[in-house]
């Protein structure tokens, strides 16, 4: 694709929005119309502003609010594209990290929180620890390439790693350095809507839909490692299970 005219809805330089803001709207429109797919690359930012008669700041203005949307991601070094909508097999127990890099994005994660305290109730009857057993907190807005995809709030017991700050790019990573890296895991999946801090922190509007993933993970021994709870945008995932008749 050279020339984002032919697909475009004329931008009105009279009209009653700004350039940016009619340029957004036309390009959403192209998304969600499909004319735009998953994975299509947009021209660079020099041409766009060429072949609509728009200045460059114009376009980028336009861009960053796509992306700030999730519908559209930047990959460094290779320019702006479509997003597209991740698939999570439920079959597979597989971290965020190696999810991404399976499908060409590049995952990284913003700190939110990293603390180490006695265990509550709720985790305690989960991973099955006595009361006041240690356990690690890590609490991480996760991201692919620079689309803010999932929140995730994750309780390690800490006999299972050698420290709080073994956990680096990738939880699971750390845990199977450690020699603790979950072998099975029971999976729930529930809809939501977004609270206000979700959804500011996931570009997201307040009310839109959301799911919740919650994750207990095993050891080969059957003792629990994990207890996550993730917030996804309902826009960006789907989760899928391969399933099988019972007779086979």
């Amino acid at each position: 694709m050279s020339s984002l005219v032919q697909i475009l809805k004329p931008l009105d330089p009279e009209g009653s929005l700004p350039l940016y803001q009619q340029l957004q709207r036309a390009i959403r429109e192209a998304i969600e119309t499909r004319v735009l797919g998953p994975d299509d690359a947009l021209p660079a930012e020099r041409q766009i502003a060429s072949d609509l008669s728009v200045s460059r700041i114009t376009v980028r203005k336009a861009i960053e609010g796509l992306v700030e949307e999730g519908l559209l991601v930047r990959r460094q070094g290779s320019g702006n594209f479509v997003a597209a909508r991740i698939e999570k097999n439920f079959a597979k127990l597989t971290s965020f990290s190696e999810d991404m890099r399976s499908r060409g994005r590049t995952p990284h994660s913003k700190w939110l929180k990293r603390a180490e305290g006695a265990v509550t109730p709720e985790e305690a009857l989960t991973l099955r620890l006595s009361p006041g057993a240690p356990v690690y907190r890590f609490h991480r807005l996760r991201f692919a390439d620079d689309a803010p995809m999932c929140l995730e709030f994750a309780t390690v017991a800490a006999d299972c790693l050698p420290s709080l700050e073994a956990v680096g790019k990738s939880l699971y990573e750390a845990l199977e350095t450690a020699g603790n890296r979950p072998v099975r895991a029971l999976q729930r999946l529930r809809a939501l809507l977004l609270n206000a801090e979700q959804a500011k922190l996931l570009h997201a509007r307040e009310g839109d839909a959301g799911l919740l993933v919650e994750r207990v993970g095993f050891l080969r021994d059957g003792r629990a490692v994990e207890f996550c709870q993730s917030f996804f945008r309902g826009d960006t995932y789907d989760f899928v299970a391969e399933l099988s008749s019972p007779n086979e």
